[in-house]
């Protein structure tokens, strides 16, 4: 009988759940760093049976090389990193694990706009320098009760985030997303509206959608513009979603009232050369270094459907596929839930 190979990129997060329960399944368990080099990548996996990455790009050649892969897990919901047209071609299926932090995620997104609103950062700063603050006019919030919430992506996560602003706070909700329908929306109480105008009405602008070629930078100049100046941007979703560079330079010219966010394009973020490094100075800025998703309930989570998928691809078994993201549907092998 072969010999099993498990590879899993990305060992700077911690999963000893997921990476004992592997082992018990291989002969040989390889843990890789973030930020290996393809070469390195190529060398490692050129024999693995079984391969699991969270952000690690998982190129055309490293899918070309692995002569006995049989199959790749993203170990949580983001797929833009895997060259999925070329898995395709081989057979191979890709899963993801799309469900084990909806609720974290969205409640990581409130946490920022309650936080934003509040001022709670910059309030807790100066009460550890000074001590004590007085009721002055920086320190002012705002409510979130009677303002509105604009969602970019109206999905699991969206629809979460829509329970807490509208039931949970009465505020009003909007949404743009062009695969959700209105009556959809309305059983979430949210107001279905095009982009333009979502963007000229809310005082909280989250985004909540996947990234691909169509949403990249969907949030760019234009649209930081449009915006109110008293609104604020929050970002849990992927950093190419919004323009980064047009986001920094909104901030520093007032055009918006702050911004929350968890994700980047180049992770990590750097105190200093980086195209974002501005922000670390801004204090109506909060900065989450892309731990929207980590609570040990998700994590819980993530571990038992990691595991779940990587038992069925390595016993050749039909692979549950429970993403609705249509680079995942019509894959050989697999089935849809």
């Amino acid at each position: 009988m072969s010999k099993i190979k498990i590879v899993r990129t990305d060992s700077e997060l911690q999963c000893p759940a997921i990476d004992a329960q592997l082992r018990d399944l291989c002969d040989e368990f390889v843990l890789l760093p973030d930020g290996i080099s393809e070469a390195d990548l190529l060398k490692a996996t050129v024999d693995a049976d079984l391969l699991l990455m969270c952000y690690t790009p998982i190129t055309a050649a490293v899918i070309a090389n692995a002569r006995n892969l049989k199959g790749i897990v993203k170990y949580g919901v983001g797929i833009d990193a895997i060259n999925i047209p070329a898995a395709k071609s081989k057979g191979i299926p890709v899963v993801n694990v799309p469900e084990y932090a909806e609720e974290t995620v969205a409640e990581a997104a409130f946490a920022l706009l309650l936080s934003l609103a509040k001022k709670l950062i910059p309030i807790d700063r100066g009460m550890h320098t000074a001590g004590w603050l007085w009721p002055l006019p920086d320190w002012i919030g705002s409510d979130i009760a009677g303002k509105t919430v604009g969602l970019i992506g109206v999905g699991r996560i969206g629809r979460s985030m829509a329970r807490m602003a509208g039931a949970g706070f009465r505020a009003k909700v909007l949404g743009f997303d062009p695969n959700v329908s209105q009556s959809e929306m309305d059983k979430s109480g949210v107001e279905k509206c095009e982009l333009a105008e979502l963007l000229a009405r809310s005082d909280f602008v989250s985004v909540h959608c996947v990234l691909n070629t169509e949403t990249k930078h969907i949030i760019g100049k234009q649209e930081l513009a449009a915006m109110k100046k008293c609104a604020f941007l929050i970002n849990v979703s992927r950093g190419a979603l919004v323009d980064e560079v047009a986001l920094v330079e909104a901030l520093k010219a007032g055009e918006i009232a702050g911004a929350g966010l968890d994700v980047y394009s180049q992770e990590p973020l750097e105190l200093t050369s980086h195209p974002m490094s501005e922000l670390f100075e801004m204090p109506n800025v909060i900065l989450l270094p892309h731990l929207a998703f980590y609570t040990s309930e998700s994590m819980e989570r993530l571990t038992q459907d990691t595991i779940d998928r990587s038992k069925e691809i390595l016993a050749g078994e039909l692979v549950t596929v429970k993403s609705s993201d249509p680079r995942l549907r019509g894959q050989a092998n697999c089935i849809y839930v």
